[in-house]
């Protein structure tokens, strides 16, 4: 099941081309295939590796070092699983909504693209290709958020650009300086050389904080919100669920089998402080915003700190648990997205205080909405919760009660900011204020993502077994 890596990526990279020369109508059609296509290769890799364990396929034929190895891993097949769960429906929301058929045609190409970008990414098996196909997804989303709503869209892609150029160029600096000291990319050579010289650490110092800088760390987490804001509502949940989530996986790919433990054991409380700082700063800015999706990116800022929590603990649950997050707020953060997509369509606004009594009105926007909070405020049963349990078990069980209790007031803030949402619709609206309401769109979808982040959470084994690597049936 080798070739169903290159599938992945492939299929996507060559919908995104066919799509991009076809005219409207049929690039609906070819964008509606070549996402059912790399659904269905997605879940074949998955399987495999569930079967029969990791694999490797080498691009052209050529094996490292000298050429690049693709490889399906368990954290490589839950990540195409994830991708695939979230880009098919964000995909399948936009197809469905025929009154924006030419926004749809005009973007079919852009999110196509990222959805080649990504699965590249988290298959890559060599540091420069894992640049390459971030940088490429980065691109790709700069496009999605220019081709967003309002004149404030062109502006906010290139804020976005702006931040992320810097964190690509301190990237592939510590690439170079790498490949200079031992001449290799690949991280099962590196990870047998690579030490603690002077040259190694600051590689490894420049990947770093390059890659916190691309996943917009606390205090470099403003430029998102308003990429988030401005994009359309599929950009933002694609830009929120996924391509926010690629510098994280990069940086853990990079200390699970480059870095040696000195470095990790000296950085892992530094990035545990930053991770602090956007939980409580991410979570405290969402409290008081008065737009929906100015809540939900705040609320996004506030997950990253969730998944850097895992560089300061550094043990298997802590893993396991940010990966876990990673998974469920991709769901649920798209499912907020699109939800708030499609009340402020209906509405004509996004404004928190303008949503009084409208529950009843719009009940499956709102249904989701509620649906993906819980999983933002990790109630149970849902997939926020066993991620963040898992977190925060392991902060007590390596002493680090502060970072737990920094998590477990994140979680209660989370509840409040969800709960003023959900209480402001669900109050009577007062009598002689009618309010028109257009036709919604965008709610299925939204309610299909909050439902996969539900149902990770009642069945958390089978995503935990993948990730390990998969067992034999």
């Amino acid at each position: 099941m080798t070739g169903a890596i290159g599938w992945a990526i492939l299929i996507p990279l060559g919908g995104a081309l066919l799509a991009a020369a076809a005219g409207e109508r049929a690039s609906r059609w070819i964008a509606a295939l070549a996402a059912a296509a790399t659904t269905c290769a997605a879940i074949g890799v998955a399987a495999s590796v569930a079967r029969h364990g990791p694999s490797r396929h080498p691009a052209g034929g050529w094996l490292a070092p000298l050429g690049i190895e693709l490889r399906a891993d368990g954290l490589a097949a839950t990540m195409l699983l994830t991708i695939a769960a979230v880009a098919g429906l964000v995909a399948a929301h936009a197809l469905a909504d025929r009154s924006r058929a030419a926004a749809c045609a005009r973007s079919c190409p852009l999110w196509l693209f990222t959805w080649a970008a990504l699965d590249a990414l988290v298959v890559s098996g060599d540091i420069f290709n894992l640049y390459v196909t971030l940088e490429l997804a980065t691109l790709a989303a700069v496009g999605l958020v220019a081709d967003g709503e309002g004149p404030d869209a062109p502006r906010a892609a290139l804020r976005y650009l702006l931040f992320a150029l810097p964190g690509s160029l301190l990237y592939l600096l510590g690439v170079a300086l790498i490949y200079g000291e031992h001449g290799a990319l690949d991280p099962a050579t590196l990870g047998a050389h690579v030490g603690a010289s002077a040259p190694d650490t600051a590689a490894m110092a420049l990947m770093t904080a390059g890659l916190c800088l691309k996943a917009a760390l606390f205090p470099l987490h403003a430029w998102p919100v308003l990429a988030y804001t401005r994009a359309s509502p599929v950009a933002g949940a694609l830009l929120a669920g996924l391509v926010g989530k690629a510098a994280f996986l990069v940086l853990v790919r990079l200390w699970l089998e480059v870095y040696p433990a000195t470095f990790t054991s000296a950085a892992g409380p530094v990035l545990g402080t930053l991770a602090a700082g956007a939980i409580l700063w991410g979570s405290l800015h969402a409290l008081w915003q008065p737009r929906l999706r100015a809540v939900i990116a705040y609320s996004s800022v506030a997950h990253t700190g969730y998944l850097f929590m895992w560089f300061a603990l550094g043990t298997r649950d802590a893993l396991a648990g940010a990966l876990f997050v990673v998974m469920s707020h991709a769901a649920a953060s798209a499912s907020m997205f699109l939800a708030t997509g499609a009340i402020a369509r209906a509405l004509g606004h996004d404004r928190v205080e303008g949503l009084t009594g409208l529950a009843h009105r719009l009940p499956i926007p709102f249904f989701a909405l509620a649906l993906a909070g819980t999983s933002a405020m990790a109630m149970p049963p849902s997939s926020g919760f066993v991620g963040k349990w898992l977190l925060v078990r392991a902060a007590f069980e390596t002493g680090h009660r502060l970072w737990a209790a920094v998590m477990l007031i994140g979680g209660l803030l989370a509840a409040a900011y969800v709960f003023r949402l959900l209480r402001r619709a669900f109050l009577p609206r007062p009598a002689g204020e009618p309010i028109a309401i257009t036709r919604s769109s965008g709610g299925h979808a939204a309610l299909a993502l909050a439902l996969v982040a539900i149902a990770l959470g009642l069945a958390p084994g089978l995503a935990l077994d993948l990730l390990r690597g998969g067992s034999a049936p």
